[in-house]
């Protein structure tokens, strides 16, 4: 079901910062039940959820000035009201109370995220959590990372062929990436050999985008040390490992849950739109980056987005850090625009945090 979008003057705008308990009140249960059910809601079922008493007329006057600011509107064959986009933003905004994760919630997650990072991969973690995030929604789990964020433990280069080498990186956390580099015809054994020792004498415990930067900044040094051939090797591997579309990893789980409490066949169609997207991995990795740029859970609701454009979607997504608070990929939820918002904002911002402090504590 495609959900209409934004108030479109200022005069609407102004009615939606005006709107008095009454009209509030009732809002909040035409989205309430939105959220719940899925389902429109009627002045008359409305008449016996609201906490004071309100005749059926009166309260679809209040519906009509609702949907003249551009907060609520009535489908098709509907008698009753759903909100806009710019509704759900509104509630969520202003008006929604979060809730908390409770004391079994947060054990449960620290010992989930703990034992899968313990003695794995990064990447295990970070699987767990989208599977997570999953379980608490009725929406897929996703997780986006930069593979050159990892800390290194170890590099090496080992000949293919005459033209051809792998480049082998071993990170701390027990990853490895390899990554194909093509050699100058006629390079001897010992230029590799040279290269990978010169590499590991700079890269323990740090990024490869920290090497290359000081790499850069100290060429005249790397120069020295090394011979030409050598020294266009070293910086051919670390070119060849750090590029932008190839460094950016998504992890999705969960998308089976989308399939549940389908309503109608057009949610089944803003579903099949859905995973389309979620195919479309470019366009996720570069929507969830854009929570990088702030603090906290982001939230991103149906055509706000280019990318859920078609499906009427939303996301609610958190940046996680390392050891040195530096950001290194965000962690979230996508799914139906009526998620559970006051339940997986909280859930999405600690996950979020004990990703944060695993990697800061090294695990």
């Amino acid at each position: 079901m495609h959900i209409p979008g934004s108030p479109s003057s200022l005069s609407e705008i102004r009615a939606i910062a005006e709107l008095n308990d009454r009209s509030r009140e009732i809002f909040r249960q035409i989205v309430e039940t939105y959220l719940m059910t899925g389902e429109p809601v009627g002045s008359r079922n409305l008449s016996r959820l609201l906490p004071m008493s309100l005749s059926p007329a009166s309260i679809r006057n209040v519906m009509a000035d609702l949907e003249a600011a551009g907060l609520i509107f009535a489908p098709h064959t509907s008698a009753g009201r759903l909100p806009t986009e710019t509704g759900l933003r509104f509630f969520v905004d202003a008006m929604m109370e979060i809730g908390d994760v409770t004391s079994e919630e947060r054990a449960r997650i620290e010992s989930q995220m703990r034992a899968a990072a313990s003695g794995h991969t990064l990447e295990t973690a970070l699987t767990e959590a989208s599977t997570l995030l999953s379980g608490v929604s009725r929406g897929a789990g996703v997780v986006v990372t930069s593979k050159s964020n990892a800390r290194l433990k170890h590099i090496e280069f080992v000949r293919l062929d005459p033209t051809r080498a792998l480049v082998v990186l071993v990170s701390e956390d027990g990853s490895v990436e390899n990554r194909l580099l093509e050699l100058p015809p006629g390079l001897p054994a010992s230029a590799l050999v040279e290269a990978g020792n010169f590499l590991n004498a700079r890269i323990q415990g740090r990024t490869l985008g920290d090497v290359r930067q000081e790499l850069e900044t100290r060429r005249n040094d790397m120069e020295r040390e090394l011979d030409a051939i050598t020294a266009r090797l070293v910086e051919a591997g670390l070119a060849t490992s750090v590029g932008n579309a190839a460094s950016r990893q998504l992890i999705v789980r969960g998308q089976a849950n989308l399939l549940d409490d389908l309503k109608a066949a057009e949610d089944l169609e803003r579903i099949r739109l859905l995973f389309s997207d979620l195919e479309t991995q470019t366009d996720v990795i570069d929507l969830l980056s854009r929570a990088e740029g702030g603090e906290g859970v982001r939230i991103f609701i149906g055509s706000e987005n280019k990318l859920f454009s078609l499906s009427g979607s939303s996301m609610i997504a958190a940046p996680f850090r390392d050891g040195s608070q530096k950001i290194v990929g965000v962690l979230g939820v996508i799914g139906p625009t009526r998620l559970n918002y006051a339940r997986i904002v909280p859930m999405v911002d600690y996950t979020a945090k004990v990703i944060s402090r695993i990697l800061e504590r090294g695990r």
